[in-house]
């Protein structure tokens, strides 16, 4: 990301942070429908921040908690 750029922070479930990062490691971003290639870079970027977190282990969630945390995320959607 630009250093120039106003930056914004995100507070996240830490289950919903570990299913989106193993989403997006799993993800072929090519094949995700967009409208706008910074659609696709803003994904790119979401990916690095949550690789880059220092206050996080998700880079390091096994099988088993990354199949809890999408238990959890998924039990009270609604839709």
């Amino acid at each position: 990301m630009s250093e120039n750029l106003p930056e914004v922070d995100v507070t996240l479930w830490r289950a919903d942070a570990i299913v989106l990062f193993d989403w997006l490691m799993s993800v072929d971003l090519d094949t995700v429908p967009i409208t706008h290639p910074a659609q696709k870079q803003a994904l790119a970027d979401l990916l690095t921040a949550l690789e880059h977190n220092i206050d996080s282990d998700i880079t390091a969630s096994t099988a088993e908690e990354i199949a809890a945390a999408q238990e959890e995320v998924a039990k009270d959607m609604g839709w």
